[in-house]
């Protein structure tokens, strides 16, 4: 990979179980979220032919657990440098254990900070969360944005994530298996509202509003085991974008994620 080839990423996990992305470049190698055991995320990087070892940075979403899980493990065994904004860190607290505070350093919302040979950008999203944040990846003129764990998409996050050339998209629920699931009322309602979870539909509006001509995969993201099936959320979304005339065959491919196995690590 030179250096005006972009950029590399795994999604290595999605799911309401679990959340870890991996991102490569020939100067950094960064992980998004923690949300597994130290050891799955172990297994998960090695199914891409990659080491922990070699991971010098890990950004953070938001303070949830299907999040954070590992993050404590990950700093205290491979000494990352961690990133977060203030309300996240503070939120966390010592819920992961002791973390040297030498390690932690702050990402601020709405920030964009270079690592190395990429730029980075983050941006709020609307979830029960001290300070959610999630973020686009940017080198040499290509994107890769990650966009879970919100309740609604305003027209200030749409603003900052068009026409990336490649999306984690939340398809985190159908709305009808939650309404008749087995789930506490409580929970469904928080799941269904503003402050919640997108679902399929929801996400598939999300990416047709976004996607450009640069646009060529849409991943499926934070499916819920419980409240969605796989199938359903990538026929929602298909349907959705052939509604409006985009080619899914020849122009933006469709992808599902999975909460235990990684996917390929691809090039953007």
């Amino acid at each position: 990979m030179t250096a005006n080839q972009g950029f590399k990423y795994s999604i290595l996990a999605s799911g309401s179980s679990g959340n870890v992305t991996y991102i490569e470049t020939p100067e950094r190698k960064i992980l998004v979220d923690a949300g597994l055991s130290g050891k799955k995320i172990e297994g998960l990087m090695n199914e891409i032919g990659r080491s922990l070892c070699d991971v010098d940075t890990l950004l953070v979403t938001h303070e949830h657990k299907d999040h954070v899980a590992g993050l404590g493990v990950l700093a205290r065994k491979y000494n990352m440098a961690l990133y977060a904004n203030q309300e996240t860190w503070q939120a966390i607290g010592e819920s992961c254990g002791k973390i040297d505070s030498a390690q932690k350093n702050t990402f601020e919302m709405g920030k964009l900070l270079t690592f190395g040979d990429i730029d980075i950008e983050s941006f709020g999203v609307s979830h029960d969360a001290a300070a959610p944040q999630f973020y686009k990846f940017m080198k040499d003129g290509k994107s890769f944005v990650m966009l879970t764990d919100t309740g609604y998409v305003s027209d200030r996050m749409r603003g900052t994530i068009e026409n990336a050339d490649a999306y984690l998209m939340e398809s985190n629920h159908d709305v009808e298996i939650l309404r008749m699931g087995n789930y506490p009322w409580r929970l469904k309602q928080r799941i269904l509202s503003d402050h919640g979870h997108l679902s399929n539909e929801d996400g598939a509006s999300t990416a047709l509003s976004v996607i450009g001509r640069q646009t060529s995969k849409i991943f499926l993201g934070h499916r819920s085991q419980e409240n969605n099936l796989k199938e359903l959320a990538h026929l929602t979304m298909e349907n959705t974008l052939m509604q409006h005339d985009v080619d899914i065959k020849n122009d933006i491919q469709v992808l599902d994620t999975s909460h235990v196995e990684a996917s390929p690590l691809y090039q953007i």
